[in-house]
C-alpha cells in the first residue's frame, strides 16, 4: 500500500503515530530552514512539514515539489505549534521523514481550490483536473450518497433493479432520438432510449409487479443549464396500483431521502395542485412555493375602460410583489426591459404602486383611483407593495408573468436554495394543439391512461380531457413525473386514434406493445424522477452540470474528448452510409 491513511483523518489522537499519506501537493512553501507542504486528496487536507534536520534527500525532493506533484511522505505526527481551526486537520502536522515524488505534473491551467480561476469551458476541457477540487468531489460524493439511497428505499420496498437495452427501436413521438447504425444489418438503425417506457411496461405485462433502475436516458434537444444529451432518471414501475398508490409510496419515498440525505424532516402531506391551478395562480405547471406573490385574475375588473392594450387582450393577469413600492423609475424599466426580452415576449408592462396615501399606476388617465384600487386588492396588494400586470391570449401572458415573478422573487432573494417546498401537480391534460401540424400530441406520452370520467370525450372533444398523470415538483422545477398507463388494447388503440396515427402506423411503431397487451396486461403505473436533476436540488445549484462526472457544454459537445467527431471514410463505408453537406 501506497498509504496507512488518508489526508484528511489525522487527529490529536494520532500524535506520535508514524504514517505514510500519499497525494497531490496543493502548495508549497519554502522558508528556507523549513518547507510546508499542503498535501491533498480526496479525503481532505494535511500539512507536511520538512525541517533542516531531515534526511537530505527528504529535503531534496521537497526543493524540486509543484503544484500537482503525486508524492509519498512517511513521517510522524506532530501537534503544530499554530493551529487553524479552519481545517479538519488543523491541529497536527506530519514531520517528513521520507518523501517520494511518485509522479510530476505540469502546472495546472487554473487552480485545483474551492474557488478556481478557470473560466467553465477551460475546466470542461480539463474535466479531471476540475474533478479534484472540492466542489466537484463534494458533488460526486452527495450523488453517491443519493443513488445509495435510492437503492435502500426501494429495495425495502419489494423493488427489482433490472436492467432494460441502450439499443433499442426508434419511436419518433417525443423528443429526438440519438440513432446508432447497425453494420450487420445494412441501412437500419437503432436508437438509444430517451427513457425505459415501454420496455418498463413490458416488465409489468411480465409479472415483475416492482421495477426500479438508476439509468441512462438520451435526448438529441436543445440544451440549457437543467438538460444534458444524456442523462440519468431514477426509472420506477408497479403493477396493480392507482394514482393514489403511486403518489403516497414516492411521497414517503422523497421524505426518506430528504431524512436521509440532508437531515431535513417532513410530517405534512405534500400538497396536491390541479394543473389548472398551478397555471393559473402561478402561471406554471411547475411553481416554486418557497414564496407568495399569486396571479389574480383582473380581467374583468381591467376591461371596459377605454385602454386598448387590456380592452384587446384575452386575459389580463397581476401579482402583488411585496415590499417593492418603493422601487425606482430605473428599477421599474429593469423589469420592464426584463419582460420585453425575446426569451419572455411581452410588448410590456403595467403597474399600480401602493401606498399609506392612496394608489398611483402606469394607466391613472384611464381608471379613476378606486377602480386601480380595485385592482391592486383584488391582486391582494398592500401598502408598500406594487403590483405588476401583464395581458395577452392567457397561457401565454400567465407564462409571462411566472418569469417575471421569478425574476422579482431573485432580486428580493426570495429563493434560498437550503429551503424546500415540494408539491405534487395532478390532473394534467392529455393532449395539446400543435397549430404547425394542425394535430394533437400527448402532453405526457402516448401511454398515459385518460381519466375515466374523461374518456367519452376522446372523440367529440380532445382538448377536455386529463389524463391520470403526475409531476413532483420542488422549488420552481420538474424533478419527476409519471402517470397510469393504458393497459387496454381498445383504450390503447383509440388514444392513437386520437393522436392521428393510422393503424398501420401504431402498428409499425408500438405493435410489440399491443401484442404484449394481449396477453394480460394489468393495471399499472410509475414515474421517473430525473436523478441529475435531484442531486442538483439536493446541493442547492441551479445547474445539473456539477454533479456529472463528465457533461457536454451548452452545444452537446464533450470538450474534454472533443466530440462528437468525423469519423474514418471506411467506418462510413461498412455502415453503408454517405455523408452530405448540411443545408444551412
Amino acid at each position: 500500500m501506497y498509504r496507512t491513511h488518508t489526508c484528511g483523518c489525522l487527529r490529536s489522537c494520532n500524535v506520535n503515530e508514524t504514517v505514510t499519506l500519499a497525494g497531490w501537493v496543493q502548495k508549497v512553501r519554502n522558508l528556507g530552514a523549513m518547507t510546508f507542504i499542503d498535501l491533498r486528496d480526496r479525503y481532505g487536507i494535511t500539512q507536511i512539514v520538512v525541517e533542516e534536520n531531515s534526511p537530505a534527500e527528504t529535503r531534496e525532493a521537497a526543493a524540486e515539489l509543484g503544484r500537482e506533484y503525486v508524492i509519498q511522505v512517511t513521517g510522524r505526527v506532530i501537534e503544530r505549534q499554530s493551529k487553524n481551526p479552519k481545517m479538519a486537520t488543523g491541529d497536527i502536522e506530519v514531520a517528513a521523514e521520507q518523501l517520494t515524488i511518485l509522479n510530476v505534473a505540469q502546472t495546472p491551467p487554473f487552480t485545483i481550490e474551492e474557488n478556481s480561476d478557470g473560466g467553465d469551458d477551460l475546466r470542461m476541457r480539463y474535466r479531471y483536473l476540475d474533478l479534484r477540487r472540492p466542489p466537484l468531489q463534494r458533488a460526486m460524493i452527495l450523488r453517491h450518497r443519493m443513488a445509495q439511497a435510492v437503492r435502500t428505499f426501494l429495495d425495502k420496498e419489494g423493488f427489482l433493479e433490472i436492467e432494460t437495452p441502450y439499443l433499442i427501436k426508434s419511436t419518433p413521438e417525443g423528443a429526438r432520438d440519438f440513432v446508432v447504425p447497425s453494420r450487420m444489418n445494412p441501412n437500419q438503425f437503432y436508437a438509444l432510449p430517451q427513457s425505459p417506457q415501454t420496455l418498463k411496461q413490458l416488465l409489468m405485462v411480465a409479472g415483475y409487479d416492482r421495477y426500479f433502475q438508476i439509468v441512462r436516458c438520451f435526448r438529441d434537444e436543445d440544451l440549457r443549464a437543467d438538460r444534458q444529451p444524456e442523462f440519468t432518471q431514477i426509472d420506477c414501475e408497479m403493477s396493480f396500483v392507482e394514482q393514489e398508490d403511486v403518489l403516497e409510496i414516492f411521497e414517503r419515498w422523497a421524505k426518506y431521502m430528504f431524512k436521509e440525505v440532508l437531515d431535513i424532516e417532513f410530517t405534512e402531506t405534500f400538497q396536491r395542485m390541479p394543473w389548472i391551478e398551478a397555471m393559473e395562480r402561478y402561471g406554471s405547471d411547475k411553481p416554486d412555493l418557497r414564496f407568495g406573490m399569486e396571479f389574480a385574475d383582473l380581467t374583468e375588473l381591467a376591461k371596459g375602460h377605454g385602454f386598448s392594450v387590456f380592452d384587446d387582450a384575452e386575459y389580463v393577469v397581476g401579482f402583488a410583489a411585496k415590499g417593492c413600492a418603493a422601487y425606482t423609475r430605473k428599477q421599474i424599466d429593469s423589469l420592464t426591459d426584463f419582460v420585453k426580452r425575446p426569451q419572455v415576449g411581452a410588448k410590456g408592462l403595467v403597474w399600480i404602486r401602493v401606498e399609506e396615501g392612496g394608489v398611483k399606476s402606469s394607466v391613472d388617465k384611464f381608471y379613476s383611483p378606486d377602480e386601480v384600487k380595485g385592482m391592486a386588492d383584488k391582486a391582494g396588494a398592500e401598502a408598500g407593495d406594487l403590483v405588476l400586470i401583464l395581458c395577452g391570449a392567457k397561457f401565454k401572458a400567465l407564462t409571462q408573468l411566472c418569469a417575471l415573478r421569478l425574476e422579482v422573487a431573485e432580486r428580493l432573494g426570495l429563493r434560498d436554495p437550503k429551503k424546500f417546498a415540494p408539491l405534487w401537480v395532478v390532473d394534467f391534460p392529455m393532449f395539446e394543439w400543435d397549430d404547425e401540424t394542425q394535430r394533437f400530441y400527448a402532453m405526457h406520452h402516448p401511454f398515459t391512461s385518460p381519466k375515466p370520467e374523461d374518456v367519452e370525450f376522446l372523440v367529440s372533444d380532445p382538448a377536455r380531457v386529463r389524463a391520470n398523470a403526475y409531476d413532483f415538483v420542488c422549488n420552481g422545477t420538474e424533478i419527476g413525473g409519471g402517470s397510469i398507463r393504458i393497459h387496454s388494447p381498445k383504450l390503447q388503440a383509440q388514444i392513437f386514434d386520437t393522436l392521428g396515427f393510422t393503424p398501420e402506423a401504431a402498428e409499425e411503431q408500438f405493435g410489440f406493445l399491443m401484442n404484449a397487451f394481449k396477453f394480460g396486461a394489468p393495471p399499472h403505473g410509475g414515474l421517473a424522477f430525473g436523478f441529475d436533476r435531484l442531486c442538483s436540488l439536493f446541493g442547492g445549484d441551479s445547474s445539473i452540470r456539477d454533479y456529472i462526472a463528465f457533461p457536454k457544454n451548452n452545444a452537446g459537445r464533450d470538450v474534454m474528448l472533443d466530440g462528437p467527431s468525423a469519423i474514418d471514410p471506411a467506418q462510413l463505408e461498412e455502415l453503408c452510409l454517405q455523408l452530405v453537406e448540411p443545408k444551412n
